[in-house]
């Protein structure tokens, strides 16, 4: 399996990503996760549309909880035409919870922790912790990836106009 250290920091300190590096332009590799009710979920699930995915280390965070949140408020505004995902290591039942307590509801959460399938498929599983790396990653609705970002600092937000540019962009080509 693929390693490359040094590509993301935690509060300044180098980790070790695992798995298959994706980029701009590639088909969006295939997933299986477990949505709130521990039924599998696949990206091919959402042919069709446009996807944001939100790599995220753990919504018990304060920076994954604020991403989320942002990103559920972007998605009321979105076509229906679009699904906004946000996936982690965290279990569906934690998932759930949080969902309900911050009222999320135009995000669908998307446990990896059984097989750290989508981690290794995307290259943004972390070996020192076992939880994944903060990115964004826009696919069209044809599958393929057209946007990318790799926050580097895993305590950093992502640039949340970017990521809708390209939803933007995807959804008018």
């Amino acid at each position: 399996m693929a390693e490359r250290a040094n590509a993301v920091t935690m509060r300044g300190n180098p980790l070790t990503l695992i798995g298959n590096e994706v980029k701009v332009g590639d088909k969006a590799p295939d997933f299986k996760l477990l949505d709130n009710g521990l039924a599998p979920v696949s990206l091919s699930a959402y042919t069709g549309k446009a996807v944001v995915i939100l790599s995220v280390p753990s919504l018990d965070t304060p920076v994954c909880d604020l991403e989320t949140r942002r990103f559920n408020q972007e998605a009321g505004g979105l076509s229906e035409r679009v699904a906004v995902l946000t996936v982690s290591m965290d279990l569906p039942f934690a998932q759930k919870r949080w969902c309900g307590a911050a009222g999320v509801s135009h995000v669908t959460t998307l446990s990896d922790h059984r097989e750290a399938a989508f981690g290794l498929a995307y290259g943004l599983l972390i070996k020192e912790l076992r939880l994944l790396a903060r990115a964004v990653i826009v696919v069209d609705p044809g599958g393929e990836i057209r946007y990318f970002e790799l926050v580097k600092e895993i305590a950093e937000e992502p640039d949340y106009e970017a990521a809708l540019k390209a939803v933007s962009v995807c959804l008018a080509g």
